[in-house]
């Protein structure tokens, strides 16, 4: 899950997936604009089949807690 969300990432940003860390930040370290997060958690729902919600999705700081939401919602 981590190595396929790192994937994404670098699809919205200018990061290499490997620079991307569990602790990596969206917004203060990987640089997203909200409407790159927004735009990718739309991507993600898509690839994984799932539905993301809003209220929960503001709540995601770091690359790891996306990970953890994503495969709780894959469960």
């Amino acid at each position: 899950m981590f190595e396929k969300l790192a994937e994404i990432i670098s699809n919205y940003v200018e990061v290499d997936p490997a620079d991307v860390k569990p602790e990596s930040r969206f917004m203060e370290d990987l640089k997203f604009t909200s409407f790159d997060f927004m735009s990718m958690l739309g991507e993600l729902e898509d690839e994984f089949d799932i539905e993301i919600d809003q209220k929960e999705a503001a709540q995601i700081r770091t690359v790891q807690e996306a990970v953890d939401y994503l495969e709780k919602l894959s469960a």
